[in-house]
């Protein structure tokens, strides 16, 4: 029982940190294009072709 007195709060501690760090992705502009990152791997620079 002890040991769930100390998981509980350390896995609730976890997610509120993974949640704290996607907030802080959203509003640092992480996810707005992802369609261009999508496309920008399939285009071929044409200083390689040189």
């Amino acid at each position: 029982m002890s040991g769930l007195a100390f998981l509980i709060p350390v896995a609730l501690g976890m997610g509120l940190l993974g949640l704290a760090a996607f907030f802080w992705a959203m509003r640092g502009g992480q996810f707005e294009d992802l369609d261009g990152a999508a496309q920008r791997i399939l285009i071929e620079d044409e200083e390689n072709e040189r």
